[in-house]
């Protein structure tokens, strides 16, 4: 009598399913999709861009810098002022190549533009953009 019971008690042990392998699949999957996912940053201030017929989509890895229409400079929603441009773009482009958006409102004068632009170049920016809408 006591062999069966141990029998029976050992097969039902062995019928259990083992979670330990899924989950570390699940995790493996997790940290893949992290690891591939591309981060967008946005510039954190709202600007009405101006009209262009040549507008077109640039690649997602960019910096982007924003003009505001009171005259303010902000990168990553803090404003940093056009001495603070140089300073972004070089850390930044420490990371890699990517090019400079600048979205700047339309009824920033052309000066501040120009003031932003030339500091992004003097941060090693390779390609400089202008935001427009089509």
């Amino acid at each position: 009598m006591r062999e069966r019971k141990l029998l029976y008690a050992e097969s039902t042990h062995g019928n259990e399913i083992s979670i330990s392998p899924l989950i570390d699949i699940v995790f493996i999957l997790l940290i893949f999709f992290i690891v591939t996912t591309v981060f967008v940053e946005e510039t954190g201030v709202e600007v009405q861009r101006p009209q262009a017929a040549s507008a077109s989509d640039l690649e997602k890895n960019a910096i982007l810098i924003a003009i505001s229409a009171d005259g303010r400079v902000v990168y990553g929603g803090r404003e940093i002022g056009v001495n603070g441009v140089r300073g972004i773009v070089r850390r930044l482009l420490k990371q890699g190549d990517m090019p400079v958006v600048i979205q700047a409102d339309k009824s920033v004068s052309v000066d501040l533009y120009t003031r932003v632009h030339d500091e992004a170049l003097r941060g090693g920016a390779p390609t400089i953009h202008l935001a427009t809408v089509q």
